[in-house]
């Protein structure tokens, strides 16, 4: 059984950035520039949008944080996402979810440049996405293209079970799971919450992607011998330690891993990769902009 090391091959992507962004700097050209817009004070979100700030430090990004008050209107998040568009310094920016109930977040998310969209969340890059178009894909699909590919774990000709349809990690890993090319050229099954008979549909997958929020979901009676796990889930459960609580994915990790030929571990395997891919993103979204100038 080998670990799927998001944590390493997160570094490995960015060490790679940070020679291409000296490179620039070298060359006499600006370094890639994020934005990151946060409405409101949830915790997680914020811890998240920091790691990002960090991140881009680390490589040589430039990087903006714009914190927006918990009752920001609509109007005002969509007249600082016109400004955001309008910048020719920022490369890129996304839009920290979730958002407050006053503000609807499909409108904000539509309201993004598409050439600056480097979340991949809009209308406009998914359908490119669909469609085998190159474009910006969401992170997290992103980083785990990218630790397959890494891994060279074989794609081509197997069954692949995806479980949860959200738009940011389901449903796009069933579209490009089923795509032609490395990796890909599988067979997908996307599975959800109204799934029959779930066990009898992962239990013939040679690669399973879950991407539930449900600790412990995927047992290893759910499993066959040598199947790839790629654990998305990530959630706080509560217990008796000093800090409270312990961080799980989906997976039942333990008894999983025995049957598993590759498996993610959680924390340490897609969710460094998601950070990694945004400035992989950010990155591509800079040399798209310098081809365009």
């Amino acid at each position: 059984m080998t670990i799927l090391d998001g944590k390493k091959v997160s570094n490995d992507i960015k060490n790679e950035i940070a020679e291409e962004v000296k490179q620039m700097k070298a060359n006499g050209e600006k370094a890639p520039h994020l934005a990151a817009v946060i409405v409101g004070n949830d915790g997680a979100s914020l811890t998240y949008v920091g790691s990002k700030v960090r991140a881009c430090e680390r490589i040589g990004f430039e990087s903006t944080m714009v914190r927006l008050s918990n009752t920001t209107s609509e109007i005002e998040l969509l007249d600082k996402i016109e400004d955001l568009n309008n910048d020719d310094n920022i490369d890129g920016f996304i839009i920290q979810l979730p958002l407050p109930p006053q503000i609807n977040t499909r409108k904000v998310l539509m309201a993004v440049n598409p050439d600056k969209d480097v979340d991949g969340f809009h209308p406009m890059n998914f359908g490119k996405m669909a469609l085998d178009m190159s474009t910006f894909i969401p992170a997290t699909p992103f980083g785990i293209l990218e630790l397959m590919d890494r891994y060279g774990v074989e794609t081509k000709g197997k069954h692949t079970v995806v479980i949860g349809r959200s738009h940011i990690v389901g449903r796009p890993m069933s579209i490009l799971m089923g795509r032609k090319g490395f990796p890909g050229n599988s067979t997908v099954t996307l599975t959800h919450s109204h799934t029959k008979n779930i066990t009898q549909i992962t239990s013939q997958a040679d690669i399973i992607i879950s991407a539930l929020g449900i600790p412990h979901f995927l047992k290893a009676e759910m499993v066959k011998d040598g199947a790839v796990i790629i654990d998305v889930g990530i959630t706080r459960v509560p217990d008796d330690s000093e800090k409270g609580y312990y961080i799980t994915g989906d997976v039942d990790f333990e008894n999983v891993s025995k049957k598993a030929s590759f498996i993610t571990p959680v924390p340490g395997g897609v969710g460094p990769m998601t950070i990694a891919m945004l400035l992989k993103n950010t990155l591509l979204a800079r040399e798209q902009h310098r081809s365009n100038s």
